[in-house]
């Protein structure tokens, strides 16, 4: 009981502390609670969020709001099909010194950064698009045989447009599997669409405020990783994500008929992580069951594909993913 004491003050601390910041996100960035937990739950976790909306929604304000709040050098890079690589990871170039001697010297890209925003990532070439994998996953970019590390805290929050697919080039499949969340941005109800109206169209707006630093997030996501999850939370994630994976024996009929692949381990990685930040912004010390139906389909969408079949018959993954969480659910009331 005494070495709990010390984590729970911790995480009550660390709570307190969100919620500050919260306040001062909505300040700048008004409504869209529901987007605003899912990516700052991303960030806590260490992780990378693919935002998907349409334009004129916030995505890009988002952004720019967490990087105050949360004390991180953003930069941003406009996706678009000539973008190179050496335009996202930087380049060697040539000088010449005063005495005529010759070297290389190495110029960083915008990816040198804490918080990158890739806008309309799905824009750019796949040769291009891949430039950001070793980034996502080891935190690192080699540039000619050189690896070189990128300054933590490190994370990628990529926007996506759903419409105007012409010009665009899907993202890979590993690629998609490095974002922890999916976060949906929909159009903002007629109540925060008013305050918006107000708020954005006078002399002056609302500033955020930094509140956290690069190192006290970085203390943040330990907090997060050590705190307690019950055995239950535990085997109903690994039971969802296996429901969701054709041919295994945990998938039903829905599954097999439907879905084409299904989500690997880290998706039940990022369950286990997401369900934690969640508890946290909800100010609990513990995630629950609640919490892993809550964030499947943010964390499962784009870890799966409906079959060729499935989407001529006009299925959704959406409704996949909450008809297999209702199943996990009712077979563990059941037992």
């Amino acid at each position: 009981m005494q070495e709990s004491a010390p984590l729970v003050d911790e995480i009550e601390a660390l709570g307190a502390r969100l919620a500050t910041a919260r306040e001062s996100i909505d300040r700048r960035f008004i409504g869209q609670e529901r987007v605003v937990e899912l990516t700052l739950s991303a960030m806590l976790c260490g992780g990378h969020a693919l935002l998907i909306g349409l334009p004129g929604l916030g995505k890009t304000r988002l952004v720019d709001t967490l990087s105050t709040v949360m004390g991180l050098r953003g930069n941003r890079i406009q996706f678009t099909p000539d973008l190179m690589p050496a335009d996202i990871l930087g380049s060697e170039v040539l000088e010449t010194a005063a005495d005529g001697t010759r070297s290389f010297r190495f110029i960083e890209g915008p990816i040198f950064c804490q918080l990158l925003m890739a806008d309309e990532i799905n824009r750019a070439s796949p040769r291009t698009q891949s430039a950001l994998l070793q980034a996502m996953q080891e935190r690192e970019v080699t540039v000619a045989g050189v690896p070189r590390r990128l300054e933590p805290p490190f994370h990628v929050l990529a926007t996506q447009n759903p419409i105007e697919q012409e010009g665009t080039y899907p993202l890979p499949e590993a690629q998609l599997d490095r974002f922890l969340v999916q976060v949906d941005v929909d159009y903002p109800d007629r109540d925060t669409e008013r305050d918006i109206l107000i708020a954005t169209t006078g002399v002056e707006e609302a500033e955020a405020e930094p509140v956290f630093s690069a190192a006290e997030l970085i203390a943040a996501q330990r907090v997060l990783r050590r705190m307690p999850v019950g055995e239950s939370v535990v085997e109903k994630i690994l039971d969802l994500v296996r429901a969701c994976r054709p041919s295994e024996a945990e998938a039903g009929e829905l599954v097999n008929e439907t879905v084409s692949w299904g989500p690997g381990p880290r998706a039940a990685q990022a369950l286990m992580l997401a369900v934690r930040a969640r508890a946290l912004l909800d100010g609990r010390l513990a995630p629950s069951l609640d919490d892993v139906v809550a964030l499947a389909r943010p964390v499962l969408s784009h870890r799966m594909a409906l079959s060729f079949a499935a989407r001529a018959r006009g299925e959704e993954l959406g409704r996949v993913i909450d008809a297999v969480t209702e199943d996990v659910t009712r077979i563990e009331a059941a037992a």
